[in-house]
């Protein structure tokens, strides 16, 4: 998976796996590619923003339901909850943008894929920012990973082309991008482009010009996916007629027909464009977005000497664990964390606020306090704390008939146990012996059970 969640944010960027994005609140798309929407399908239920052109290959292709896709409009600020967003071109395929994200963790600039061109020095967004962590789509970050710019490829092919005047082009691609050679050989040669019927649906969605057609015969340069050029493929098309396949990328790939030919066309910056690139915007860090390759060390003459406001590791508040409104969960009982059967008859428990933002609905247990942070009941003098205190707060009828739950207006609440023992969210890095738990416990009941 190519995607990340941002430490110290609310903020996931092509991350899909809410069991692991612990934390994350606002979710991000940078664009189409199939290794960045793993895990993302027609089940999502949670808002999801991208790119208006993004927007519409989403709902298209995986059948993300329009309810919860909210495009933002490239090169435009936007505010999210507690997050500043502008999208920004990030030339790599229709639709994919870079984040820029500014909040109290600082600026975060997130380059997704993307392919440097000197013109992104103009944005406006871009030039004097400070930038604390630049998030760098390193796929090419190696001194060898030489490229030409695309429109040097783009000679290059025509080029080729030209060498074979009686042959027909067989051009493979991916499900997303390289639009833009195919439309300038189009143009070169004044031929159609013969697709699929699915990408030619794929091209009218994108608004390019009218040069693809899915009538077979009607031109001779046509594009195929790019698992299709292989070697037995080429011997059936050589038996019916002399074809060329090209390969457009900046990958090593391995040729297994004479009539297969790569073309260094790429969609990601080459290593002297990153380093251009790196050296223009001078971040304070520049953290990797493919995982494993550490390429930091490319870029640390360039990089910010200014202070950086480094991420907040404290626990952000969870994502919800459905994608229901606050109006579809009205009147569900709260959870018990923690039972166990007490000598006491009355019943005890945990239970803390739902982690849901609802300014519409009251919570049950709103007026309970909190015992205050880092706080030890044998030691505690702090005025109106309550965790060493035996006796709990109850709730009225009214409470429980605004909230509408289940009755709990005799259920004392432990929150003063419960807390040091790792029953709520607070205080989750103390330890204690099962031997010491299991005295604090009884004491704890003995206490309870006093007049």
């Amino acid at each position: 998976m190519s995607g990340t969640v941002l430490p110290g944010t609310p903020i996931a960027v092509d991350f899909w796996s809410l069991r692991r994005a612990a934390g994350a609140r606002l979710f991000f798309l940078s664009h189409m590619h199939s290794d960045h929407t793993v895990g993302l399908s027609s089940t999502w239920s949670r808002p999801l923003y991208c790119s208006p052109l993004t927007a519409r290959l989403l709902h298209r292709r995986l059948q993300v339901p329009m309810c919860w896709i909210r495009p933002l409009e490239v090169g435009q600020s936007h505010v999210v909850g507690e997050v500043t967003v502008t999208l920004i071109d990030s030339n790599h395929c229709p639709g994919s943008v870079m984040f820029l994200f500014e909040g109290t963790f600082g600026t975060i600039l997130y380059t997704g894929d993307f392919r440097y061109t000197s013109a992104m020095q103009c944005e406006p967004v871009l030039r004097g920012r400070h930038i604390d962590r630049l998030y760098l789509d390193n796929t090419h970050c190696h001194p060898q990973r030489v490229l030409p710019s695309r429109a040097l490829a783009t000679r290059q092919a025509a080029r080729l082309i030209r060498a074979h005047p009686q042959h027909h082009v067989v051009i493979g691609v991916y499900t997303l991008g390289k639009e833009t050679l195919l439309v300038d050989l189009a143009l070169e040669f004044s031929t159609w482009v013969v697709v699929s019927p699915w990408r030619l649906e794929q091209m009218r969605l994108l608004e390019l010009p009218d040069v693809f057609t899915a009538e077979e015969g009607a031109g001779w340069i046509r594009a195929v996916d790019v698992a299709e050029i292989r070697w037995d493929t080429l011997v059936t098309w050589n038996t019916l007629h002399p074809t060329i396949a090209i390969i457009p990328t900046g990958r090593p790939v391995k040729v297994t027909h004479p009539n297969i030919h790569l073309i260094p066309y790429s969609d990601h910056s080459s290593f002297a464009e990153l380093r251009e690139f790196v050296k223009w915007l001078k971040p304070c860090s520049v953290i990797p977005i493919v995982k494993g390759d550490m390429c930091q060390v490319y870029f640390q003459e360039y990089l910010s000497s200014a202070p950086q406001v480094l991420p907040d590791f404290k626990v952000s508040k969870p994502v919800q664990e459905s994608g229901q409104r606050p109006s579809q969960r009205r009147g569900l009982k709260p959870t018990g964390l923690w039972k166990r059967a007490p000598r006491s008859s009355e019943p005890r428990g945990v239970v803390y606020e739902s982690p849901e933002k609802s300014t519409e609905e009251l919570e049950v247990f709103i007026d309970v306090k909190v015992p205050q942070d880092n706080c030890e009941p044998a030691l505690c003098s702090k005025e109106g704390c309550t965790c060493c205190r035996g006796d709990t707060e109850e709730l009225s009828g009214e409470q429980l008939g605004t909230a509408g739950a289940a009755s709990v207006s005799t259920e004392h609440l432990a929150t003063g146990f419960a807390e040091q023992y790792l029953l709520t969210p607070l205080n989750v890095l103390k330890q204690n012996s099962s031997q010491t738990f299991d005295q604090m416990v009884e004491d704890f009941f003995r206490k309870g059970d006093t007049p």
